[in-house]
């Protein structure tokens, strides 16, 4: 199981980065050990003072699939839930300004959080809203209408490169508002009103 990752896939959130508007999906990868399950607890790492969360629509791959059509793109994931990238922002500023990849401040432990799934019969691909709330207050909102990249184009162009399994998850972004957490933060994140992840910051 491995996790892949579009960065900046809404326009507000690369514009308050300071990114320009990617022309194709931006992607990285997170190894299955980022894996941080609901109702866990985020333990803030040693090697940075800075981390950031990054609420995203998160979709799981059924089968496996290569060079697959935006077509049929759509059957090759069966349920959605929220997510969170945790992100060392103060790491990934120093490697991005030295041109080298993402990786450590993306792919460390505990960096991906997923939370409860949905079956896709009860959502609509193109209009799911979702939020994520810190400490009851909501601080990012959002809906996958606004994607650069649709779902389906993003499973077209990443499986032209990398080989989708059953088991994979697809983050596919995350909107404007994402901030620092600090120690004792409580993270939850919804879809359409429902709860589906709760992680506590220690």
């Amino acid at each position: 199981m491995k996790f892949i990752c579009v960065g900046r896939n809404y326009a507000a959130h690369a514009m308050e980065m300071g990114n320009a508007l990617p022309e194709e999906p931006v992607i990285f990868l997170k190894p299955d050990t980022a894996l941080l399950r609901n109702n866990s607890v985020f333990f803030l790492p040693a090697f940075t003072d800075n981390i950031h969360y990054e609420c995203e629509l998160v979709f799981r791959i059924c089968k496996d699939g290569k060079n697959i059509s935006q077509r049929f793109a759509s059957s090759y994931i069966d349920a959605v839930t929220a997510g969170i990238d945790f992100t060392a922002r103060s790491v990934q500023n120093k490697l991005k300004d030295k041109g080298l990849p993402w990786e450590l401040s993306k792919a460390f432990d505990s960096s991906a959080a997923i939370g409860k799934f949905i079956p896709l019969k009860d959502v609509s691909l193109n209009n799911i809203p979702f939020e994520l709330r810190k400490n009851g207050a909501a601080v990012q909102s959002s809906n996958s209408a606004k994607m650069i990249f649709t779902l389906q184009k993003l499973i077209a162009f990443v499986s032209a490169y990398i080989t989708l399994r059953a088991g994979d998850m697809l983050f596919t972004g995350t909107p404007e508002g994402v901030a620092q957490i600090q120690k004792d933060d409580m993270l939850e994140g919804f879809i359409r009103g429902q709860k589906l992840l709760s992680v506590r910051v220690k």
